[in-house]
């Protein structure tokens, strides 16, 4: 018998905003199949839940400037986060590709979890295009 390795952490963002002419109960027919699909997956071990994301938000830079909200587009406006465990991005991305909520403008951003923690010296997504 061969083991497999355990799943990996990805991060999925929830991103967008929902279609202007859904109507609101149509929406909520979704939210509501998304809660349900979330607990189905979290007890197959396949997700970990997340959190929404409230509304205001605040942008700091390393000048101590304070401003509001992280985005300006609407398309890069961040709603919430959950996580997913799989063996690779492609199962990662399949899975989130089952969301009932993609029907009504929202899409996933899903990105691996690194373990290691952050170095000067690794190659990271912080490090500029140049070293």
């Amino acid at each position: 018998m061969t083991e497999q390795n355990p799943p990996s952490e990805f991060l999925v963002l929830s991103r967008g905003q929902w279609d202007r002419d859904a109507a609101p109960e149509d929406i909520q027919v979704a939210i509501d199949e998304f809660y349900a699909w979330l607990e189905q997956l979290i007890t197959e071990g396949k997700m970990k839940t997340g959190q929404r994301l409230d509304t205001p938000g605040a942008t700091v830079s390393r000048k101590g400037v304070l401003t509001d909200g992280p985005f300006g587009e609407s398309k890069e406006v961040v709603g919430g986060y959950w996580f997913i465990l799989a063996h690779s991005l492609e199962e990662a991305a399949q899975l989130a590709a089952q969301n009932p909520c993609m029907r009504f403008g929202l899409f996933y951003e899903i990105r691996p979890i690194d373990p290691q923690k952050g170095s000067a010296y690794a190659v990271t997504n912080e490090t500029p295009g140049e070293r």
